[in-house]
């Protein structure tokens, strides 16, 4: 299928309910055209900034100072954010900003999730460039990528999502949604979630995307669960050499397999979206 972004909340009911302001930052080299270089959203409420910043890749023959410059500013910018706030960080921008760095005048927006936003208008207006791996991974069903990364499959993706910044991406890693409250609170009902296929080493601890072998219900086929232990289990075990698999939620009950009863697709990595 073609290279496609998706928003991430396409798969759960969106409510554009907090309003905020958004600038668009810019590089100006001399004699150049300004390059859009990133995004800045402010909650009007709380004050609360996201943001997100290009690659260097985006400017040419950019001098060492300059490079130096763009280098440390998403961390400048997230310290005087939590310091003076988002507002009055636009404010400063606004008015002490140098050549080489600009910053459009503020937009009001509304939103759901503000990364979620920021995400958007950043492909909008700085780099929709897809690049797999590197700054987008791809989404899938939980029956695809039980197919593409359980059995080496060809399998069909939705798309690429833009992935975290601070997160190191491989080959193996992919999107998918969680249904259900068994993993709350740290996985909510319907969230985006990275998982990163296959896993190696020790499962034990681990939260593992696992299938159910014979599982015909498509909602209880496919579950997060912690790897708990292996081997004889309590005086109550059933079963010698089965695996305990948890929730984290203790409102749900958990539950024995043996190795040939599940098959393990991949492991937890974080909450894209929630």
């Amino acid at each position: 299928m073609p290279a496609v972004v998706i928003p991430i909340g396409a798969g759960r009911p969106l409510q554009a309910k907090d309003r905020g302001y958004w600038s668009l930052l810019e590089v100006a080299q001399p004699c150049r055209r300004p390059v859009p270089y990133g995004i800045l959203l402010t909650d009007r409420e709380t004050g609360e900034l996201t943001l997100r910043l290009g690659d260097l890749q985006l400017f040419e023959e950019l001098d060492e100072q300059d490079i130096d410059f763009l280098k440390a500013l998403p961390v400048d910018l997230e310290q005087k954010g939590r310091e003076m706030g988002g507002l009055r960080l636009m404010d400063w921008l606004e008015d002490g900003l140098s050549h080489f760095l600009r910053v459009s005048d503020r937009e009001a927006i509304a939103y759901g999730d503000a990364r979620e936003a920021v995400d958007r208008l950043f492909d909008e207006h700085v780099d929709s460039t897809i690049r797999p791996f590197i700054s987008h991974l791809p989404v899938y069903s939980l029956r695809a990528a039980a197919t593409k990364f359980g059995e080496g499959m060809d399998s069909e993706q939705e798309g690429w999502v833009r992935a975290p910044e601070k997160l190191r991406l491989s080959e193996g890693m992919f999107v998918a949604y969680v249904v259900g409250r068994s993993m709350e609170p740290l996985i909510p009902d319907g969230s985006a979630c990275i998982f990163r296929a296959p896993v190696t080493g020790s499962r034990k601890g681990r939260l593992l995307l696992i299938e159910k072998a014979g599982e015909t219900d498509f909602a209880s086929r496919y579950t997060v669960k912690r790897y708990a232990r292996q081997g004889a289990l309590a005086e109550s075990a059933e079963r010698e050499g089965a695996i305990r698999l948890e929730p984290l939620n203790r409102e749900f009950p958990a539950f024995d397999l043996t190795s040939d009863e599940f098959r393990v697709i991949a492991e937890f990595v974080q909450v894209l979206r929630s």
